[in-house]
């Protein structure tokens, strides 16, 4: 988008599409996947507290980074193989400022069922798998949280999990809005603004959702806020 904004271009090469649409893929399932680890892991760090060093040892992290990135890699590659089945269109448009995948593989004229499969096998890896991990870990933790006795043992534990559920509901929110409203409005424009938040805002948006957990962070808002009011 920037680079759009920058050279006042909005054309794009067949490669280039290609090569878009791929970091598009795999930064996406990788966010998705990550997420499900970090559910994991406020699993295990509210359930299973005095276990928590040994359970999330590094190893055990650098793996499931380490399949988290495999996954969303194959994710990626399934759908560049299927794209270059096409024949190479000119001057074909794309109703969005990126090369969409889902609009990507409708360009093809024959062979629609491969690519339903395959657009269907992308989805439930890199979206179902990590929703049921993180609806599981929620669960368990839910159930642990209201058998605390103490007001503030429950607002301690809820507290740990405030910033990840944030950026859960943020990013699958924003996704899943894209995708039905694309099956229900046909708009192109709807279907773009749609697109920002999910692509631009949501991503940028992480980094001040995880940091409002940061002390100094909380006392520079309150700073802020004082002199304002």
């Amino acid at each position: 988008m920037i680079v759009d904004i920058l050279t006042h271009s909005r054309g794009i090469s067949f490669v280039g599409c290609l090569t878009q649409m791929s970091f598009l893929i795999l930064s996406g399932c990788m966010d998705g996947m990550l997420l499900a680890v970090m559910a994991y892991d406020r699993f295990v760090a509210i359930c299973h507290p005095l276990h928590y060093s040994v359970i999330m040892n590094p190893r055990l992290c650098v793996l499931l980074v380490l399949l988290s990135f495999l996954f969303s890699l194959l994710g990626s590659q399934l759908h560049n193989l299927v794209a270059l089945r096409f024949t190479h269109f000119k001057d074909v448009e794309i109703s969005n400022f990126f090369c969409d995948p889902s609009q990507v593989l409708n360009l093809a004229c024959s062979d629609t069922f491969t690519n339903n499969i395959i657009k269907y096998f992308v989805g439930a890896m890199s979206g179902f798998l990590p929703i049921s991990g993180i609806f599981f870990s929620y669960c368990k933790i839910i159930s642990s949280i209201l058998r605390i006795p103490s007001t503030g043992g429950k607002y301690k534990a809820f507290s740990t999990c405030g910033s990840h559920l944030s950026v859960v509901c943020l990013f699958y929110g924003t996704g899943i809005g894209v995708y039905l409203g694309s099956a229900v409005s046909q708009s192109p424009r709807k279907e773009a603004v749609a697109s920002v938040m999910y692509t631009v805002v949501s991503p940028m948006l992480n980094p001040f959702i995880y940091s409002l957990r940061n002390r100094d962070i909380k006392s520079s808002l309150r700073r802020i806020h004082s002199r304002s009011v």
